[in-house]
Order: structure tokens, then sequence, then C-alpha cells
């Protein structure tokens, strides 16, 4: 295996076991701050020695190993050695944890550290941009290079940004646990939108070669069934779990035989996992009954269920779907909810109608790529072809998912040939 095999693969691993070794090493060390330093100084011993010594068998527990080994050299340095061996000792510093959840389990007695790590990210010491990303850092395992691209920022700004995160984490002595039920409520619409940028980092990856991980979809799923037991009253937390469980239930279908993207109205519905949509199904009733109206996740897993009970895109029901972004629309107004509602419009008023929508978003979106990617499908639908091959261009040229990059350039080709 070559070295550049092997470095796509030790950040194949770092990003499924990041959050993981981060939790671990911050609940035997009490140091946030200092347990993401010790990962990375892991990550970094990987990237010298796996090339010659190969990856091994169990590069999670290699790269946690070499990182507790560090922490042991550093509080030799500290002279706190003795004192903190005791620490290491009362049990395996990366636990494993249930796929599922007691629905009856104590909520003040959940055990989770990936769950802990997320609160602590989204302590309310911390500015919006800064939670946004230390979770990129620390949860979903992204480097601060792809975190930059992510947020089409500077490197330089997202290295303050975490830096700065872990250093109000440590000054205000943010304590590595899950708060009680009477801090919970503050926390929660950031930990549902940290869980939510995790799922969608497993399921349309910003960066890499890779079209979806379900791996860490999965994790987030679990994540949710967590705050469901810590938060058995809050529908928004079941409507996440919904909308989540309606994605993942597509992941069979959406690829195809080279490993490349597919759009719902290409996959085959068939292999639709129907588990996963009764489950989706049996989370969004349970956000229903608390008669309190569908929030943000609510009117987004109402939209997916339409999806996942549709037997074609033609048997979809659009109109309704244009309905739920309307209120979405007026419960959280964004560029983003516009341009997915105008692929509803398209639908059912026309590609004109819906493109003339579209093109008004330009001004904001415009460094967007899914903006340009729908506007091309839109163009192309028109009998548009230049303009459509520009756009699909133009969309494969932002920053984006390697394969969902090899997508569009085909589509731009072919449209390109046919004119």
């Amino acid at each position: 295996m070559d070295d550049l095999h092997i470095r796509r693969a030790i950040e194949a691993v770092w990003r499924s076991e990041s959050a993981r070794i981060v939790a671990a090493l911050t609940r035997r060390t009490g140091d946030f701050a200092w347990a993401e330093d010790l990962a990375q100084d892991a990550l970094l011993e990987a990237l010298a020695s796996w090339p010659d010594a190969g990856i091994p068998d169990n590069p999670g527990a290699w790269l946690l190993t070499v990182a507790k080994r560090r922490a042991i050299d550093g509080w030799r340095r500290r002279e706190r050695l003795e004192e903190r061996i005791g620490m290491m000792g009362h049990g395996a510093l990366l636990s494993e944890t249930p796929d599922a959840v007691d629905v009856a389990a104590d909520p003040d007695r959940i055990d989770d550290d990936v769950l802990r790590l997320v609160f602590v990210a989204c302590h309310p010491v911390l500015a919006p941009a800064a939670r946004l990303a230390l979770t990129l850092r620390t949860v979903a395992g992204l480097t601060t290079e792809q975190i930059a691209r992510v947020m089409l920022l500077p490197v330089s700004t997202v290295q303050q940004r975490i830096v700065r995160a872990k250093r109000a984490l440590a000054d205000a002595e943010v304590p590595f646990e899950i708060p009680d039920r009477t801090q919970r409520p503050a926390r929660l619409a950031s930990v549902l939108q940290v869980v939510y940028l995790l799922f969608t980092e497993g399921y349309a990856p910003a960066v890499g070669s890779q079209p979806f991980r379900p791996d860490v979809a999965r994790e987030a799923v679990r994540l949710a069934r967590q705050l469901a037991a810590l938060a058995p009253d809050e529908p928004e937390v079941y409507s996440l779990t919904a909308l989540m469980e309606f994605q993942s239930s597509r992941f069979a279908a959406r690829t195809d035989a080279e490993g490349l993207p597919l759009t719902i109205a290409q996959q085959d519905r068939s292999r639709w996992d129907r588990s996963a949509i009764a489950r989706g199904r049996a989370a969004l009733a349970r956000a229903e009954s608390f008669d309190r109206g569908l929030g943000y996740y609510g009117l987004q897993a109402a939209v997916a269920e339409r999806h996942a009970i549709a037997s074609s895109t033609d048997e979809t029901d659009w109109s309704l779907i244009v309905a739920l972004y309307d209120g979405l629309l007026e419960l959280a107004p964004s560029p983003v909810v516009r341009l997915n509602r105008a692929v509803a419009v398209s639908m059912v008023d026309g590609a004109d109608a819906a493109l003339a929508e579209v093109d008004r978003l330009a001004p904001e979106l415009e460094s967007f790529r899914p903006f340009h990617g729908v506007r091309a499908e839109l163009l192309e639908r028109t009998g548009r072809t230049d303009a459509a091959v520009a756009a699909f261009l133009r969309a494969a040229a932002l920053p984006g998912n390697a394969a969902e990059t090899e997508v569009l350039r085909r589509r731009a080709a072919a449209r390109a040939g046919d004119g």
C-alpha cells in the first residue's frame, strides 16, 4: 500500500475514532484541551510510523494507546504520575456503548463519553461559530484544513477559533459531564444541531472521496436515541431521530456500480430500508403526539416522510412538500430552505417557475455548490444546454466531496456532447 493510500486510511480511521478517543481521554484526564492535543499527537505519530510499519489490526486502539502513553509522560513531567495512574486504571479508556437505548433508563444515569463531548462542545460559554469549528474538529473528526473549506474561511481563522474555544472551556472549568436537568434545555438546541451536523457529515460528506459514511450517520442516530432518554418530553429530539431514520433508509440505493452517488429520482426504491422508514414514522408520530406543532426538524422530517412513502418521484406529494417548506420558511427562513423549496416547486409548477426562484438566490448562494447543481438541473430541463453545462462545471469547481465532483463533471461532459 503506497503512502497516499496509507494517508487516506489514517484519515478514515481518525474521522471514525477521533470523537471516542478525545472523549475517553477527556474523561480520564479532566482536561478537554489537553485530551484533544494528545489525540492529535497520536495522529501525527500514526502519519509518521504507519507508512513503514503498516496499519495496525486495531488502529483506533493503537491511537488511544499512544495518546495514553503521552498522557503518562506528561503527568510524569508534571510530577503527578502517581496520583493520575490510579485514574487511568479505573477502566478501559475507550468504552463500548450500546446501539440501542433502554426506553426505561434513568435519564440521569446515561454514561456515554461521546454525548458528554457533544455537551461540552455546546457549552454556552462558546460563541456559535466556535462551537461549530470545535464540533467539526472533535466530533466529526475533520482536519483544520477541511473545516476551513467547509466554512469557507482561512485556515488561520479556523485555528484561532479552535484554540480560543478550548481556552474558553478551560478558563470556565467546564466539567466533562452531561449537565443536570435544569441546565439541559439551554444547550439542547445546540446539541441537536451538532448531532444533525454529525449525521450530515455521514450522509453527505463535505470533503473526502466517499459519497457517504454510514458509520458516522449511525453514530448520530445512536446519539439521538440517547438524547431521547435524556429529554423524553422534547418533541424535536424525536423529530430529528425521524429525519435521520428516513434519510438513512436510502443508503443501500444511493450509489451506482462505480460507487458514484445517485439522485433520489435515480434510486431503486425497492432497496430502501423499510425498517428504518417504519422507525422514522414512529418517531415522527411521537413528536406529533405532543400537540405543539412541528418544529425545525419536525417539518424537515415530514418532508422526508413524503419521499419515503412515495412509490416514485412522480407519485410524491410535491404540493404538500412545498407547503411544508413554506412552514419551515416561516419558522427558520434561510436561502438553503428556499433552494430546497424551489426544487419542489419545479415538480409542481415546472422548471421555468423554479428557475426564476433559484436565480433570485444567486447573491446569497454563489459559493454554495448545491445552488449551482440545482440550477444546472433546472437549466437542463428547460433545454438550455450550454447554460446547464456551465452551471455543472461551476458546481464541480467549488469545494466538496470528490465523488460528487466526478458526477457533476460527467453530467457537464454528457450535456456538452449532446450539444
